[in-house]
């Protein structure tokens, strides 16, 4: 009988997708698979999702990637969306559907509760950030006041990454990158659960063991192995993290200066800094390690826009409709989109925002309207790039990663737009290599920094900056001018 080859696992719960790589000790990729899923919207700025679905997805993506029998599975990394709310009784099991990260809008009032009662400057002060939709701490408040007969059996706080690990070793673990976004119920100046706060935003829950997002949650236990002998017991968990902060491990943008961006469903972007970095606009976190910081930013649709088009116009082969986009020129013929199609989370942090296309005549296509999607996310990009450097966080090295990364049209426009070159990394897999690779250092002591190196630099083209500056400038100038209209909307939307 052949020798079995020792690999790592790695499974992301992702907005659309839970994906799962099985991975070499070498990092090679030996089989990677995926599973759809869809959110539930039950009310307008709703968004939820069966965290059972989340386990299911889990056993059933291992069974196939291990169903040869030709691995020995030695660790396992997980990652998931975030930073959502999940509320458990004692025993782990969901009270209610988990609620998503900044796209889920519903707490608008805690929001404003929470920072009355607190107070603005004294919130800053201890979370590095300003309450809003990405925050977790507002969700949990909703919960207790709205649904006061879940929140009573509700005892322990869950995300994505943190479930699984739960059901994988029956610890109860959070790491401080996800807990940092828990805001206010984390202190980033002491990396600590804040002394008071928690008991009056989430009142009677038991908050979670921190811990950093490499080290073991705990080991595989015997019942989950005779479940699932594909994981045998006592193998190690990483406690895991929230996906976009996986995605940077996944291609090594972990160090002070380095710019992850991530092309998928939103658009994220973390600067990983040495020090703390307070920030009205963005989202300052624990870092991915010890003795590193992040702030952050995202937005609430952008790969979602150009699903929405391929769905809308009947054509579900995304490589017709980029070749389309890139019969158009740079401006899409004389288009500016603004992307608040969900409405919007950074640097605007407006629940309200909303999504509009300006320009539009009878001789637009299909592909000016997929070129002009790209290019506004690409303008959320710089609004962001700006924002940092306003912060003091100058970037040295830019990499791309996710799914939207895979083709060079999408970096190439916002190379052009932004004047950023970027790094396109031989593996654009995302976080669940990046759970993989964690899985390998803490289980083996690698030292992983060569497994997914550079594949190539997409570089801006200087000749498209000026009429990229000018179209800047112009969206720039549309939300202001359509911000009351796009309110009025949203209100009727909602009622």
């Amino acid at each position: 009988m052949a020798a079995r080859t020792d690999a790592v696992l790695g499974v992301d719960i992702g907005t659309a997708s839970t994906k799962g790589v099985l991975v070499g000790l070498d990092g090679e990729i030996l089989r990677s698979t995926v599973r759809e899923h869809e959110v539930q919207r039950p009310s307008p700025g709703h968004v939820e999702m069966d965290a059972e679905i989340w386990w299911s997805e889990f056993l059933s993506i291992t069974r196939e990637l291990t169903d040869p029998g030709d691995v020995e599975v030695t660790a396992v990394g997980v990652s998931g969306m975030g930073p959502c709310v999940l509320l458990t009784d004692e025993h782990g099991t969901p009270v209610r559907p988990a609620i998503l990260y900044g796209v889920d809008t519903r707490a608008e009032q805690q929001i404003e509760q929470i920072t009355r009662v607190l107070g603005k400057e004294e919130i800053l002060a201890h979370c590095g950030a300003l309450l809003t939709s990405q925050a977790a701490g507002p969700k949990v408040r909703w919960v207790l006041e709205k649904e006061p007969e879940v929140y009573a059996r509700a005892r322990r706080l869950f995300m994505p990454a943190s479930f699984l690990a739960h059901r994988l070793t029956g610890e109860y673990v959070l790491d401080r990158t996800s807990a940092s976004q828990s805001v206010p119920l984390y202190s980033l100046r002491r990396q600590d659960w804040h002394a008071d706060w928690p008991e009056h935003v989430a009142p009677g829950l038991e908050l979670p063991r921190l811990t950093w997002m490499g080290e073991a949650a705990g080991t595989v236990t015997p019942a989950l192995a005779a479940e699932l002998p594909a994981l045998p017991a006592g193998i190690p968990v990483i406690s895991g993290s929230i996906d976009a902060w996986t995605e940077a491990v996944s291609v090594g943008a972990t160090r002070p200066g380095d710019l992850m961006l991530m092309y998928g469903t939103t658009t994220f972007l973390i600067a990983t800094t040495d020090e703390p970095v307070a920030s009205r606009t963005l989202w300052p976190t624990s870092g991915t390690a010890e003795g590193t910081y992040s702030l952050a930013g995202g937005m609430a649709a952008s790969g979602a826009i150009t699903g929405w088009l391929r769905d809308l116009t009947g054509e579900h082969d995304f490589t017709a409709l980029v070749a389309e986009a890139e019969q158009s020129p740079p401006g899409a013929h004389g288009l500016v989109m603004l992307p608040y199609f969900a409405g919007e989370r950074s640097p605007i942090a407006d629940p309200s925002a909303r999504g509009v296309v300006a320009g539009l005549t009878l001789d637009h296509t299909r592909g000016d309207l997929y070129r002009a999607a790209l290019e506004a996310a690409a303008y959320g990009v710089r609004h962001h790039l700006e924002t940092l450097e306003a912060s003091g966080l100058p970037v040295e090295r830019a990499i791309a990663v996710g799914g939207g990364a895979g083709r060079d049209l999408w970096p190439q426009i916002v190379s052009d737009v932004t004047g950023l070159s970027q790094q396109i990394p031989r593996s654009t897999v995302g976080a669940s290599y990046g759970g993989a690779r964690l899985a390998a250092e803490l289980a083996h002591g690698l030292d992983t920094s060569a497994w997914n190196p550079a594949d190539h630099l997409v570089v801006p083209d200087p000749s498209r900056r000026e009429r990229y500056d000018e179209l800047y400038r112009l969206y720039r100038e549309l939300y202001p001018a359509t911000r009351d209209i796009a309110h009025a909307l949203a209100r009727m939307q909602q009622g």
